[in-house]
């Protein structure tokens, strides 16, 4: 049974006689006190107090919120969750809030929250321009994840908080410093004799080696200022240890060498302060995986479970004496490593801001910790704000717990070229869930299925050499700890010494491996009595799991299972592990209780969400979801949210009428739908996951709202897709259905390489490749049919140079009501989620928007659609041989549900799409059909991809038709090129390549792409580096100044640092024709230095273009902002989104 602690906030000493274990007086005292609309005391307590402790908030009218940007590995969505609380608390403190974010996906970018937006840069100077012009008088930077708290240390180093007297709410920069710079941090520590991981900070790699010798190998290195462990490694010796110091000093100013304490347990506490020193611990979390692994790619368990009681205390009480010490207000996260068999223990760092932990905790205790630490950055105290959760508690108290949580990883590393697929201090993951049970195995077993729906739970796989994978991390770790319980018959013990992971864990594993044989042993599912089936839901297995076991279908095992009478008990998030009366909302199953804790008679709809973030599938979906949710409940409607991502505003406890933080698979959706009675389900607004089930939910009776998915399978499934697009006169490319390797190669002979291959039922173009020979065919298809035996290969002719145009649309019993037409910046064989995306478009004539429409409306009758959709169409003019009554418009893609760009367009045309579609699912106000593309705007917006390869080691940086972007920004101009140039500079760190810098060019010469982008930036003022003669022969074509050809060591990435250094490059354009076959291939090591070296690089010929024509504009207006400038000029594109869009629709 999981251990519980009533934790009592021993600090709050002014109303600590408040808190009283409950006796039968104080109870029926605490339900008349209930029956009435409830609130809490504390804060007119406050009264008598007029010290520092009185209620004393800090003087601003006006906030700046600082946002994130594009979601990277690192700082993904759960920055959209702890922005979206902060702008929440300042609405409700009558503060008016301005956001800055170019991340037009997430929800905190929506005037519902924010009273003005702007989508611009990230950057000390956009920054600087807002403040100029919209003068705030306090601004907080703690919920912009890394990104936020960067910028703010660099405004207040040039002096602008102080030159515009910006207060900086909450925690004080002086101490985001210290937590950030190493040195300072590491003496701040030792001033209280709080033991840390002995570390030195050098800034070159000869420090580096010497300091080694000091502290002794094996050693890891951090970067400072850095997010998720990015630039930081283990080194085993000199030679490994040159290598990473040269990579992580080209990322920041300085590192730290550091004593590696590989195989100590891995423990967080998130910590509470107020301004006047209250503190509390919210929560403390324990990783499966010992340290070693960064925190973002570990198994994690709260509360933790390994922890004896004085181990637990000890802890605590460090965190709190170092919050206290560094002066943090507002929220903190407190990492430790705790010697597995003593109590030794060191501090391995501190984030003084929101965090991927911070959003985890809240989600695993209810305590909404980003909302609270807004409340108090405004100058609230503890314990005089009420638990917004429980309304009738203070926020000054400890959570306690009588469930218990599991958070697991996503990574995405199979759809990347070369990658490493090892995890250790760098994060690599994508997304992560989490899963509440009642005990271990019931939440492991149940997060392991939301991480991808192929898995049945606790499960093995094959491993050419298991022990190695044991003893070395990889994404696929928990995989190889099952085969090794599960098939291969390890002990514990063994398991144990190969992977340090904590034998209570491995113990917990090995009931679970049990429970798989006496299943198996049983032989038939009529075998199974009520007793064998209960304590296997127990242990969280699945009906499908149950039914392999003993070779029946999950709906056979259901049906038994509900015969019995065993169906899963609701049970509340309160944080008070049920000693105080509380009212939540938030809400989740188990087998492991024998009664609910709620009234089944709200008859809701039900709203699937997305699930875990994974490319492809990200916060474009939950905007969607909670937009969903919000109109609903505006309609009238009483909403249900199933979601399990703690990273997203969609679980957060005040967006829906009820909320369950539980699996998106078929079982658990019918038994949340059956014990609501829902009137409805929603399976359109969150990606593939929900549409999979969509079908089956409607043979199990659901009343699915929207398209009928006998109709989705027909769109999902090429073959009857193609057979209708046929049947209405609808375009498409030729293609063929494949149960052959010999059938594919006469029809490409036919047809001509290249050709596209790929399989039904895909999200984000997986498993999807162009081929360009027959060998590479071959090589190919046997990928293909791994993906899906199920369903045939699909195999259709590929369209060189052709331009790709999205739609995004919403109808109403097969009418159009809205849609969207967004251009594609590059040519067709970029996916489209990494494609740059231009609306309104610039390049369509209005022959081919109408054209467009047509077929638009041709679809959405023919599927009956009712709800949104997305189609993807190219549009081929044969090298402009042919006109725009004659060109090709063929549809390649339709998908009828919303798709990632519906935030996008809804946002940049001024009309929310989901409100349309939502109207159209219950039948209500359904709007009158309006063509938007008809409008004349005045603005254009243009989507870029946020990539996060610094973070893949290896991958090469190539774009294809595979997703490989993790997010998106996007930004509003008067013309194109004034869009492109803030969204370029919106991306993850992007320096613009200044006048005097060098710019290297290499890629394919078979073409003039290269030579015409060279020819533009020509005469600005830059140096023209080429690799090789090659390249620079044929540049000099096209430019006046010399081209060098510079030395290229492919092998040695230190001399290839020091030569970027010395020529100063500050940008690579590589425009190869392929991807590398070779770690050695010139144009990869180029691509991958790039990135490796914090370089912006262009690796597709229209962007690349699109970047030298903003450059010849702009370059010339930009200013260096290392220092304030005298006189601040604002650029015309610095603009508030309601002014773009003439107003607040949105």
């Amino acid at each position: 049974m999981i251990q519980l602690r009533t934790l009592v906030a021993r600090q709050a000493t002014h109303i600590h006689n408040y808190y009283h274990k409950p006796t039968s007086s104080s109870i029926s005292l605490f339900k008349r006190f209930l029956s009435t609309e409830p609130t809490y005391p504390g804060a007119e307590l406050l009264k008598n107090f007029n010290d520092e402790h009185a209620h004393k908030l800090v003087d601003v009218s006006k906030v700046l919120v600082i946002g994130s940007g594009g979601l990277s590995i690192g700082q993904a969505g759960e920055f959209d969750y702890s922005g979206s609380q902060a702008i929440k608390a300042l609405k409700e403190a009558n503060k008016k809030s301005i956001l800055i974010n170019p991340n037009i996906a997430t929800n905190q970018t929506s005037h519902a929250l924010a009273d003005e937006i702007y989508y611009l840069p990230v950057t000390a100077e956009y920054i600087t321009y807002i403040i100029e012009r919209e003068r705030p008088d306090g601004i907080l930077l703690t919920f912009g994840g890394q990104t936020g708290l960067n910028v703010g240390v660099k405004l207040d180093k040039m002096g602008v908080f102080d030159r515009y007297g910006v207060k900086v709410l909450g925690t004080p920069i002086k101490t985001l410093e210290t937590s950030e710079d190493r040195d300072l941090f590491a003496q701040a520590l030792k001033e209280i004799n709080i033991p840390i991981a002995e570390s030195i900070a050098v800034d070159t790699v000869d420090d580096a080696l010497a300091a080694a010798k000091d502290v002794g190998y094996p050693i890891i290195v951090r970067s400072a200022y850095s997010l998720g462990g990015l630039g930081s490694g283990f080194a085993a010796d000199e030679n490994e240890l040159r290598n990473l110091a040269a990579q992580s000093l080209s990322l920041a100013p300085q590192i730290l060498v550091e004593k590696s304490l590989k195989g100590w347990k891995e423990v967080e506490y998130e910590v509470v302060r107020d301004r006047v020193g209250n503190c509390i611990t919210v929560c403390n979390m324990e990783n499966f995986d010992p340290l070693g692994i960064h925190t973002g790619d570990s198994i994690v368990v709260a509360p933790s479970q390994t922890l004896s009681d004085e181990e637990y205390h000890m802890l605590r009480s460090a965190a709190i004496k170092i919050i206290r010490h560094l002066g943090v207000v507002g929220e903190c996260n407190v990492q430790y490593a705790l010697q597995p068999d003593g109590l030794d223990y060191r501090v391995i760092e501190v984030n003084a801001r929101l965090s991927r932990s911070s959003a985890l905790a809240s989600k695993a205790t209810g305590y909404p910790l980003a909302y609270t630490a807004a409340k108090i950055a405004l100058g609230h105290t503890l314990p005089e704000l009420p638990n917004p959760v429980t309304k009738t508690t203070s926020a000054n108290f400890e959570p306690s717990l009588d469930y218990m949580v599991t958070k697991i990883p996503r990574w995405d590393l199979s759809k990347f070229q070369h990658v490493k697929r090892d995890i250790g201090s760098a994060m690599k993951s994508v997304g992560e869930v989490m899963a509440i049970g009642r005990n271990f195995e019931e939440s492991f077993q149940k997060a392991i299925r939301q991480i991808d729906p192929s898995y049945i739970g606790f499960q093995g796989d094959h491993f050419e050499d298991l022990d190695f994978v044991l003893a070395n991390p990889t994404d696929r770790r928990w995989l190889a700890v099952g085969q090794a319980l599960l098939h291969e018959n390890y002990s514990v013990d063994k398991v144990h010494e190969l992977t340090k992971i904590d034998k209570w864990f491995l113990h917990k594993l090995m009931n679970i491996v049990n429970m798989y044989r006496e299943l198996e042993s049983v032989g038939t599912l009529d075998k199974i009595n009520s007793d064998l089936m209960s304590r296997a839901k127990k242990l969280g297995f699945s009906d499908k799991q149950i039914g392999i076991c003993v070779g029946a279908k999950e709906l056979q095992v259901r049906s038994v299972r509900k015969n019995f009478g065993i169906i899963p008990f609701v049970k509340k998030i309160d944080t008070l592990a049920a000693e105080f009366p509380a009212n939540t909302n938030y809400l989740y199953t188990t087998y492991n209780a024998t009664s609910s804790d709620i009234d089944f008679n709200d008859n809701g709809t039900l709203v699937l969400g997305s699930g875990v973030y994974r490319i492809g599938s990200s916060v474009e979906f939950d905007w969607c979801a909670v937009s969903t949710a919000r109109a609903l409940r505006d309609s009238g409607h009483k909403t249900i949210m199933i979601n399990y991502n703690p990273e997203t505003v969609s679980t957060d406890f005040d967006e829906v009428d009820r909320l369950y933080f539980e699996e998106l698979s078929l079982e658990r959706v019918l038994d949340i739908y059956e014990l609501e009675t829902a009137q409805g389900v929603v399976v359109s607004v969150g990606g593939q996951l929900p549409q999979n089930i969509a079908l089956d939910l409607q043979k199990q009776g659901c009343q699915v709202l929207g398209t009928n998915p006998e109709d989705i399978d027909k769109a999902e499934d090429r073959h009857k897709f193609s057979q209708i697009l046929d049947s209405i006169g609808v375009d498409q490319p030729q293609w063929k259905e494949l149960t052959s390797i010999a059938e594919a190669e006469i029809f490409a002979n036919e047809v001509g390489f290249p050709v596209l291959v790929r399989p039904s039922y895909v999200l984000s173009g997986a498993a999807m490749s162009v081929i360009n020979s027959k060998d590479e065919l071959d090589l190919k298809l046997s990928n293909a049919a791994k993906v899906s035996r199920e369903h045939p290969v699909v195999i259709s002719k590929f369209i060189q140079g052709a331009q790709e145009i999205d739609i995004d649309g919403v109808a109403s019993e097969g009418k159009v009501l809205v849609h969207a037409v967004s251009e594609h910046v590059e040519n067709a064989g970029v996916h489209s989620g990494d494609a740059t995306l231009v609306l309104p478009p610039q390049n369509l004539s209005p022959l081919i928007l109408d054209r467009l429409k047509e077929i638009a409306d041709k679809v959405a009758e023919a599927w009956k659609i009712t709800g949104p959709f997305n189609m993807q169409i190219i549009k081929n003019d044969q090298n402009g041989t042919l006109n725009d009554s004659q060109c090709e418009l063929k549809v390649i893609e339709c998908n009828i549900r919303a798709s990632r760009s519906f935030p996008f367009v809804s946002k940049v045309l001024g009309i929310n799409f989901i409100d349309v579609a939502v109207k159209a699912l219950i039948k209500e106000n359904i709007p009158q059909p309006v063509n938007l593309m008809n409008i004349k705007y005045d603005r254009v917006a243009t989507k870029v991809p946020q990539f996060s390869f610094t973070r893949l080691a290896g991958a090469d940086p190539f774009l294809g038709v595979e997703m490989a972007s993790t997010g998106e920004v996007a930004c509003f101009g008067k013309d194109l090129v004034e869009a492109y140039w803030t969204s370029i500079q919106s991306t993850m760190n992007f320096n613009v390549p200044r006048p005097g810098q060098g710019l290297l060019l290499g890629g394919d010469l078979t073409n003039d792409k290269l030579g015409q982008v060279a020819k533009t930036v020509s005469g600005l003022g830059y140096n023209f580096y080429s690799a090789n003669e090659r390249v620079s022969n044929y540049l000099k074509q096209y430019v006046e100044e010399p081209v060098e050809v510079i030395e290229f060591p492919k092998t040695d990435k230190r001399a290839l640092r020091e030569i970027f250094q010395d020529k100063k490059i500050g940008a690579v354009i590589n425009l190869a024709k392929a991807r590398a076959e070779s770690l050695l291939d010139e144009d990869y090591v180029m691509r991958r230095n790039a990135i490796d070296f914090a370089i912006p690089l262009f690796n597709e010929p229209n962007t690349s273009l699109l970047f030298a024509q903003c450059l010849k504009e702009k370059i010339g207006t930009k200013i260096a902002f290392d220092v304030t400038p005298e006189q601040v000029i604002i650029p015309q594109e610095v603009k508030r989104w309601s002014e773009f869009i003439g107003g607040k629709p949105v």
